[in-house]
C-alpha cells in the first residue's frame, strides 16, 4: 500500500494518464481483409475504462468497419465507473448484452474491454452467467490481477477498490478457473504501461497473451499492431 507521502504522486499519475488524450490515428492504414465467413461473426461490445467513455473505440470501430463489419454489429456500451463491479456494474452490462442479443437475434456477443471494463466483463463472464453469451472476450490493459496505482484513488472510490491488488473482486476473479467455460479469452499488454502495475497483472491463465511491447496504458486503444491482434483473435 501506497505510504501518505507517496500517494499524491501516484494520484495525480493516475489522473494524468486516464484523462489523456486518445491518440490519433493515421489515415491511410490498409484495412485487414474482412473474415472469410461473415455469417459466423458475433457482434462486438465495447467496454471503457476507468474515467472514459464509449468515445474511446473509435478507432477500433473504424478497423472494425474496414474489415467488413457493419455499424448495426458495434456496440459501444457507457457507464458510470465509480461504481462496484460486483454489485452494481456487470448486471448492468449483462441487461445490456441481452438488449444486444434481443435487438440483433444473436445467441452470443464478443466483448473488447478497456482496463477497468476488463474487470467488469470478466466478472460478468465469470459470475453473471457470461459463459453462455460471450464468444470471444478481449482484454486491452485490464488491471486483471489488480494494480497499486489504484490505492491512490480507493479511500473514497468504489471502482478504484475494486481495481487494488488483493481486493474482493480481484480475488474472486482469479479464484479457480480464471478462464472459465467455452469462451476464448484474450489480453494485449504493454511493459511500459503507467497505470497497471505490475505490467503481468493483464495476462490470465488460459488466454492467448500477447506483449504489444512500450506502449501507454491508452495506446493500445489506438495501436495499429494491438489493432490486428484484436481483429485477428475475433476472427479465430
Amino acid at each position: 500500500m501506497l505510504t501518505a507521502r507517496q500517494r499524491p504522486l501516484a494520484l495525480l499519475t493516475l489522473c494524468l494518464a486516464l484523462s489523456a488524450p486518445f491518440p490519433a490515428r493515421a489515415a491511410d492504414r490498409v484495412p485487414a481483409p474482412a473474415p472469410d465467413r461473415a455469417s459466423s461473426r458475433h457482434p462486438v461490445i465495447f467496454v471503457h475504462g476507468y474515467n472514459a467513455d464509449p468515445g474511446v473505440w473509435g478507432a477500433l470501430r473504424g478497423d472494425l468497419r474496414a474489415a467488413g463489419y457493419a455499424d448495426s454489429e458495434l456496440f459501444s456500451w457507457g457507464y458510470d465507473t465509480h461504481q462496484s463491479v460486483n454489485e452494481v456494474l456487470a448486471g448492468r452490462l449483462g441487461a445490456y448484452v441481452d438488449q444486444v442479443r434481443r435487438d440483433t437475434g444473436a445467441a452470443r456477443v464478443d466483448v473488447v474491454a478497456h482496463s477497468f471494463g476488463s474487470l467488469v466483463s470478466r466478472w460478468y463472464v465469470k459470475f453473471g452467467g457470461g459463459t453462455t453469451t460471450v464468444d470471444h472476450w478481449v482484454s486491452l490493459a485490464g488491471p486483471n490481477r489488480g494494480t497499486s496505482t489504484a490505492w491512490a484513488c480507493a479511500l473514497w472510490d468504489q471502482a478504484c477498490r475494486d481495481m487494488t491488488p488483493g481486493s474482493y473482486v480481484v480475488r474472486n476473479l482469479n479464484g479457480g478457473d480464471e478462464t472459465p467455460g467455452a469462451v476464448k479469452y484474450a489480453t494485449f499488454w504493454s511493459d511500459c504501461d503507467e497505470v497497471v502495475n505490475p505490467d503481468d497483472s493483464v495476462p490470465l491463465t488460459g488466454a492467448a497473451n500477447t506483449p504489444v511491447g512500450c506502449l501507454k496504458h491508452n495506446d493500445l486503444l489506438g495501436d495499429d499492431g494491438t489493432s490486428a491482434g484484436v481483429r485477428a483473435f475475433l476472427a479465430s
